[in-house]
């Protein structure tokens, strides 16, 4: 226990060395106006480099990765059907598929699913 709690200390020291060096090495030292522009083939910026992001996008696509990884973890129990006990199976398969339900009820009342404006 006691070279368990050793070790521990000497990887947190390590790490907390590590990210001060690289705090001071990666320091800017010159911050010129032209250096932080946007370059534009030789010509100032028209408009700003910073075009509006649609939340209702960034949401969507949030919404679609939660649901295709639990997708992910859909398949897997899939092929576990003839390897397990049928009732642990049917509930565990069940409560996921209730609480994917759920989530997706959830969504739809919120409104992040409707994509008109």
């Amino acid at each position: 226990m006691l070279n368990l709690c050793f070790m521990s200390l000497i990887i947190f020291m390590i790490a907390t060395i590590v990210m001060i060096l690289s705090t001071f090495l990666s320091k800017k030292k010159n911050s010129d106006r032209e250096k932080l522009s946007p370059f534009e083939c030789g010509f100032n910026p028209f408009n700003s480099s910073r075009l509006p992001f649609s939340i209702r996008f960034f949401l969507i696509a949030i919404i679609f990765l939660i649901f295709d990884v639990e997708i992910a973890l859909i398949l897997p129990m899939i092929v576990s059907f003839k390897a397990s006990n049928m009732m642990i199976w049917t509930s565990t398969n069940f409560i996921f598929i209730m609480v994917l339900i759920i989530g997706l009820y959830h969504e739809w009342n919120q409104g992040s699913l409707n994509w008109s404006f």
